[in-house]
């Protein structure tokens, strides 16, 4: 085994592994995810907490097991893009104050990894789909419909809301002191 394939394994693995903790989160508090997100300004809060659940773990686990790699990280393109214009934007770059970095940090390495490309141990590279286009055209796939999902997604679900909720962006825990009044 190359170094770069343990690289890559390892990227695979923290990236997918984040988005799959993300996706059962989301999933396991369906109820308080809803309320965030409508507390954030989308429209049909429920559907986009049961949407981010699946697309969240779906990507995660692909990407972990390296099937349909660019794919994968385009799905992290667009929820990392969606979270950085809906969350993160107006608090500037640094994590600390709640900006966009850690979003910002994932998303590139999801495109670096559409780029290198799976590795050898990768479900790509056991049905050879791991070399089917350049790493640049692998990176633009990644990129450019990662994007162009989250800019649809954000035109037919979001308005900014006229307050923005302060805080962290993970949604509040659901139960029934969460869900109380609402």
């Amino acid at each position: 085994m190359g170094s770069s394939d343990v690289a890559r394994l390892v990227l695979r693995a923290a990236i997918g592994g984040t988005m799959v903790a993300h996706g059962v989160r989301h999933g396991r508090t369906l109820a308080g995810t809803a309320g965030w997100f409508s507390s954030i300004g989308f429209r049909q809060p429920k559907l986009q907490a049961m949407a981010s659940a699946v697309v969240e773990a779906g990507a995660g686990t692909a990407l972990a097991a390296g099937a349909a790699t660019p794919l994968a990280a385009s799905a992290v393109v667009a929820t990392m893009a969606v979270a950085a214009r809906t969350v993160h934007q107006p608090n500037g770059f640094f994590i600390v104050e709640e900006g966009y970095e850690y979003v910002g940090n994932l998303a590139a390495a999801s495109v670096a990894l559409a780029a290198l490309g799976p590795g050898r141990f990768s479900v790509d590279r056991a049905l050879g789909l791991d070399e089917w286009a350049t790493p640049a055209r692998r990176a633009a796939l990644a990129a450019g419909l990662g994007l162009a999902a989250a800019a649809a997604q954000l035109a037919a679900f979001w308005r900014a809301p006229a307050s923005r909720p302060t805080g962290g962006t993970a949604p509040p825990p659901s139960g029934p002191e969460s869900t109380a009044g609402r």
